[in-house]
């Protein structure tokens, strides 16, 4: 057994503490003293033990991926994925955003492959549901053993650990029942969608036509038209429709581009115009409301479709903690200009 702190002091006649700070020259010791102790220490054998040195920290790096960076919607999603990444920063997380201003498939995967060369650990995929991106995405989480959380857009065929974000078709249906008590449940209604590549807006599209059919027979849907998130295209889409038919009743906007449909009743100079249901609550979103260009607002909880991903992928990494669901679905928020 080793000489002791204890033995040396003894020997010395004074504390442990006046021997601990002579040892490791802390702390102020009378420099005769001081010797004394080393010389007993070495005369004794004292071997002086290493100092344990503090783990290093792994630092985990998130990757996360979006598109349609310049879309209102994103405004909620960009401020829950900065808080997400500034808390995590405590625990050693590094997060890194790659955003495309297009929904670009080929672009996508790029940005996946990037950020696999950089060593991400984790990814959070507003994804593209094509061929292409599910194919990177399945050689990440098989080959590379890297999880995969989508949000806002999912993306089927693959073994992401879970989705984030609204049921996009139950928004849709919830839309159909909006416009019923609008149209007192007859009339026609104009559908306008933003990519017909977008998974989201489909879903919604295929969830209110469901509903429409099924609850609504006096109801058309006169056509779904798409507006590639352009406010301009959106604007065309209502002039040249309501010139065909001036009788329309209805609009549905399920992407982007809505200030297109105040500037086409600008346009037209409309007596009464058409019932309008919107998605997304943004600031120009709640102005458009209180404008009373239209009646209904659905909001997807954007802020918490950026920021829980992060978190899961985060305590599945650092602390083994499987997501509590596989699908988990943000709240659908009606919203009026009466309570905004």
């Amino acid at each position: 057994m080793g000489v002791t702190v204890q033995q040396i002091a003894d020997a010395t006649g004074v504390s442990r503490g006046t021997v601990d700070r002579a040892l490791n020259n802390r702390g102020r010791v009378d420099p005769e003293v001081a010797e004394k102790i080393r010389r007993a220490a070495a005369e004794l054998g004292y071997v002086k033990k290493p100092r344990k040195t503090a783990k290093k920290r792994k630092i985990y790096r998130l990757g996360v991926v979006t598109h349609l960076s310049g879309a209102s919607f994103m405004i909620a999603i960009n401020r829950g994925i900065r808080e997400a990444a500034a808390e995590l920063a405590d625990r050693g997380v590094e997060v890194i955003l790659r955003e495309s201003k297009a929904v670009d498939e080929h672009e996508q995967m790029e940005m996946i492959r990037s950020l696999k060369k950089e060593g991400i650990d984790g990814l959070a995929l507003m994804a593209i549901d094509c061929e292409c991106v599910r194919d990177v995405v399945n050689e990440l989480i098989e080959e590379d053993g890297i999880p995969v959380v989508t949000f806002n857009s999912d993306i089927v065929g693959t073994k992401r650990r879970c989705f984030v974000g609204m049921d996009n078709v139950q928004s849709g249906r919830a839309a159909a029942g909006l416009m019923q008590i609008l149209m007192g449940g007859a009339g026609k209604v104009l559908v306008i969608t933003g990519y017909f590549t977008s998974h989201v807006n489909n879903s919604r599209v295929a969830g209110f036509i469901e509903e429409m059919k099924a609850s609504c027979p006096e109801m058309e849907v006169v056509g779904v038209q798409g507006s590639f998130d352009d406010a301009q295209e959106v604007e065309k889409v209502v002039e040249n429709t309501m010139r065909t038919i001036p009788e329309l009743g209805g609009i549905l906007l399920v992407s982007s581009g809505q200030a297109g449909i105040r500037n086409a009743f600008d346009s037209l100079k409309l007596e009464h115009r058409p019932r309008v249901i919107i998605y997304d609550q943004t600031p120009k979103n709640e102005k458009i409301l209180r404008e009373d260009t239209a009646d209904f607002l659905i909001d997807q909880s954007g802020y918490i479709q950026g920021y829980r991903p992060l978190h899961i992928l985060a305590d599945l990494l650092q602390k083994g903690l499987q997501p509590e669901s596989e699908m988990i679905f943000t709240d659908i928020t009606i919203k009026t200009k009466y309570n905004l």
